[in-house]
């Protein structure tokens, strides 16, 4: 047994171990830290005793500036920025109270027909997170939402997980998150950094609906019959309705994007201040405007801030995973599928590995994956792997139990995750399935 072999499987076990550490539910900030850590002792280890094309030319120093500076350096030009102003501008639409009128009207549109409802207010919650991002606004949307269904009779269970459902479905054509994803993508594959939103908006958007309707399907069917009757909303939860012309500013960022091709934080921008304009929060001084833009700004720091670190040790397993890949590609190399049949339908069977931060999700483990896929099939298009990628990442990771916002559901709502996991393991992996399977048909042809 060689010696990439060996540190192979001690690689795969440290995986299998930082898997187990995600279930737990254990910081991920420090467990990435340490994996990265792990990973790059490894690799330099390996590299001593059999010198790998990877650390090629590269000093000790080298490699740690790659690892420890360079990564958490290079997430921060074109991720962090983006992830502060989507932030930013969530706070915005919660604020001016865009997001919670939406919510309002389309409950009565529905009236006290829980399934109508129920459906309309997926629909508009998927819409506003398609540009919306961070805890604080999910927390926002969701004491407006949840208290709605639970008052039409919706059980818990089920409307925990079609809010966090219709969440997931946003977030599949979220800019943000395309763009998080994407810098992921291009550390081990620059071609990448050419993939623009645009060439990636008709699959999003596919997904996003099919999410859409899987979720409200999984809901429906996992309701009890006669649910329907009054419902009231709280006091503390009504308010003065934002004017119509201000509704707009929910999917102008995105518009933006794909129609004018606005570059996204100027999008953020220009949307926030005709949302503010709009809804007439930009009356007073100059000194008064900027500290209300400022306060803005710093509350939505502060929804993402621990995303923010978090990204930021991600950043840094994800350069150490560039190192490791030798050696996992000799233990996984045989097993990697070569065609894009082969690989539509083992992402399609494994989409509930994404789960847990797993081995098939990018915000996770997923990069080691990520690193022997690109190794083993050097040139394969971005645009047939990333949305294959995407989708094992989105869907899973948005109705996990280890999402911040999930958790906290839990307690807001009071229920298990047994319960909960009923709906959302088999949901996400039949959105997987679909979603596979319409990657294959638009993107196939290019393997």
């Amino acid at each position: 047994m060689g010696i990439d072999v060996i540190i192979g499987i001690i690689m795969f076990l440290s995986f299998v171990g930082m898997i187990w550490y995600c279930v737990k539910g254990l910081n991920l900030m420090v467990g990435f830290a340490l994996m990265a850590t792990f990973w790059t002792v490894l690799s330099l280890l390996g590299n001593l005793l059999n010198p790998t094309t990877v650390m090629e030319g590269k000093s000790l120093i080298d490699v740690l500036t790659y690892v420890y500076a360079d990564g958490p350096a290079g997430y921060a030009k074109s991720i962090l920025v983006n992830v502060f102003f989507g932030a930013f501008f969530g706070r915005i639409l919660v604020d001016t109270g865009i997001a919670a009128t939406l919510i309002r009207k389309v409950v009565e549109l529905g009236g006290d027909k829980p399934r109508i409802t129920m459906a309309l207010v997926c629909i508009v919650t998927a819409i506003i997170f398609m540009s919306m991002t961070g805890i604080g606004p999910v927390i926002s949307i969701a004491v407006i939402v949840l208290p709605i269904l639970l008052s039409l009779g919706v059980p818990s269970p089920v409307a925990l997980f079609s809010f966090m459902g219709s969440i997931m479905a946003g977030i599949f054509a979220n800019v943000v998150n395309f763009n998080q994803f994407q810098t992921i993508y291009a550390g081990f594959e620059p071609a990448a950094e050419s993939y623009t939103y645009n060439d990636y908006f008709r699959i999003g958007m596919l997904c996003m609906i099919v999410a859409l309707v899987v979720v409200l399907i999984v809901a429906n069917l996992s309701m009890s019959k006669g649910v329907s009757h009054g419902w009231a909303v709280s006091s503390a939860s009504v308010r003065e309705d934002a004017p119509v012309i201000s509704w707009i500013s929910v999917i102008l960022p995105v518009l933006g994007v794909v129609l004018f091709k606005v570059p996204i934080i100027l999008g953020f921008c220009l949307s926030g201040v005709y949302a503010l304009l709009t809804t007439g929060k930009l009356k007073g001084s100059y000194g008064g405007v900027c500290q209300i833009l400022a306060k803005l700004f710093t509350e939505g720091a502060i929804d993402v801030a621990p995303m923010v670190g978090f990204l930021l040790t991600l950043a840094m397993f994800n350069n150490a995973a560039a190192f490791a890949a030798p050696y996992f590609t000799s233990i996984l190399g045989g097993f990697i599928p070569r065609t894009a049949i082969t690989l539509c339908i083992a992402f399609a069977v494994l989409t509930p590995l994404g789960f847990f931060r797993g081995p098939m999700n990018l915000v996770g483990c997923g990069t080691a994956i990520l690193a022997v896929v690109i190794a083993i099939l050097p040139g394969a298009p971005v645009a047939f792997l990333y949305p294959l990628f995407a989708i094992t990442t989105i869907a899973p990771q948005h109705l996990d139990i280890t999402q911040s916002w999930v958790a906290w559901g839990f307690g807001y709502t009071k229920v298990s995750a047994k319960d909960y996991m009923k709906m959302s393991i088999p949901a996400g992996w039949i959105v997987g399935i679909i979603c596979c399977a319409a990657v294959y048909v638009m993107y196939g042809g290019l393997m």
